[in-house]
């Protein structure tokens, strides 16, 4: 086949969230033609579905200024940036109004089903980087079609993949048996619906980032209501607790974050949550009464719940992606120059250095992991990082390296966005209260009856780690 000329081709973007937005504002500022692909039927389809939980970013720092640069053309005026908005205020009065002023260079109902090169699958040497890109995408209602790319820029995050129960990375033994009381995200607890699946029950909440903080305060709020008298939380965690794992508090650069973590910590010492600590899920069982028993690794079974929900992070789909040549580390799936910047083991949000381009290349020249998706595994994202990441990519593809190379963003320090730890380092597992390597799993109530802080539906809870 006679394939087009590349300086003629778009870059096409994967994902109509905000880095991917903001990827295509920048390319067009840069003078490059952008063609963004969205699997979804609106933009920002990801961040619509937790629209109910509110960032611990202010909307001074959520709109990335070639994006704003672009809106202004048509009178629109960014909210007052120092409140914070929810998901869905993010989605409706910022990516929106975006996506109308790229108009049709977005295209909705797009599942991108694989991206190579041009009469080349990932084997062919023979003139391979001379060769435009060719992206397979799918309409909704199931019609195929493909597109030419000079560029590809993957912005399609990790939000559809979701880690599992397991403390082994896989699914826990009976975990999609039990998928009808299980979920893996935050509940919306102001949906009625909802709000009657959880009320008066008890929930296990798996995961100790900001959504399980999030979960957690949600939880502790609705039992102090009439209809949600008897509502408790049981948090497990793979580590033991520590002074370091409600995060910053009142010392965190984002004060909400700070508070996210307080509340969280507000939900166990009043009695709301109980944290089951040390514990590794090995399978999920019912008893004679169908609710769920969780099984650890050792045995040790805590008393049955009525739901589950699993925060355990995100991981990459990479599926689509086979036929190109990436270079990615072989714990985290991100880009091996970016990988040891962003090791949650060693990395907050905080002390990631700001990056671009160059860490984000791959042996296969012209194709970008950006967003949530160039982070793998790692937990620590923010919305700012995307936004730097982004603006060095369309930089570097305009051929002006010396800006490409420059850095524009300092980020916030400390807070709930803290590492991992070393899992299996005795000296961190002693330090962080028994960690996840602690010999009995242990059950905790910490200071009942201590004062009470702000209600979680008052609290900015979570989003800027997303992509």
């Amino acid at each position: 086949m006679n394939a087009p000329a590349t300086t003629e081709l778009p870059v096409v973007v994967i994902g109509a969230g905000p880095v991917g937005l903001a990827a295509a504002a920048r390319l067009l500022d840069r003078g490059n033609e952008p063609l963004v692909l969205e699997a979804g039927q609106s933009v920002g389809a990801a961040v619509r579905e937790w629209a109910h939980v509110r960032l611990f970013s202010t909307w001074n720092e959520v709109v990335d200024p070639a994006a704003e640069k672009l809106l202004a053309s048509t009178g629109w005026t960014r909210p007052d940036p120092a409140t914070y908005p929810s998901g869905g205020d993010w989605a409706d009065l910022y990516l929106r109004p975006l996506a109308d002023v790229l108009g049709d260079r977005v295209r909705l109902g797009a599942t991108v089903t694989g991206v190579s090169r041009t009469g080349r699958d990932r084997i062919v040497d023979a003139d391979r980087y001379q060769r435009p890109f060719v992206v397979h995408f799918t309409h909704a209602d199931g019609r195929e079609e493909r597109v030419f790319a000079r560029a590809v820029i993957d912005a399609s995050g990790t939000w559809a993949t979701p880690s599992p129960a397991g403390g082994s990375g896989l699914a826990a033994l009976g975990e999609r048996a039990a998928a009808d009381r299980i979920t893996y995200r935050v509940p919306d607890l102001k949906d009625p619906a909802v709000r009657a699946r959880y009320a008066g029950k008890r929930t296990a909440v798996i995961g100790s980032g900001a959504s399980a903080f999030t979960a957690l305060a949600s939880l502790a709020d609705l039992a102090k209501f009439k209809d949600g008298t008897s509502t408790k939380g049981v948090w497990i965690r793979r580590r033991g607790i520590s002074e370091s794992t409600f995060g910053g508090g009142e010392a965190d650069q984002l004060p909400a974050r700070g508070a996210l973590g307080l509340a969280a910590k507000a939900a166990v010492d009043e009695g709301h949550a109980d944290a089951v600590t040390g514990f590794r899920t090995e399978a999920i069982e019912r008893d004679a009464d169908g609710r769920l028993v969780l099984a650890g690794e050792d045995g040790h079974r805590p008393d049955p719940v009525d739901e589950v929900i699993v925060l355990t992070g995100f991981r990459p789909d990479l599926s689509f992606l086979n036929e190109l040549r990436l270079g990615l580390d072989e714990r985290l799936q991100a880009p091996v120059e970016l990988a040891p910047l962003i090791d949650p083991n060693q990395h907050s949000c905080g002390t990631v250095y700001p990056h671009g381009h160059r860490e984000l290349s791959h042996p296969e020249p012209g194709v970008y992991l950006v967003g949530m998706k160039s982070y793998g595994r790692a937990p620590t994202f923010l919305a700012m990082t995307g936004y730097e990441q982004v603006r060095s990519v369309a930089a570097a593809l305009a051929g002006d390296t010396e800006s490409a190379d420059r850095v524009e963003l300092t980020l916030p320090e400390t807070g709930v966005c803290g590492g991992a730890g070393l899992f299996h380092d005795p000296a961190a597992d002693q330090a962080d209260g028994g960690g996840c390597c602690a010999p009995e799993p242990a059950l905790v109530q910490l200071g009942v009856g201590a004062p009470a802080t702000t209600a979680a539906e008052e609290t900015p809870a979570g989003g800027c780690c997303g992509s």
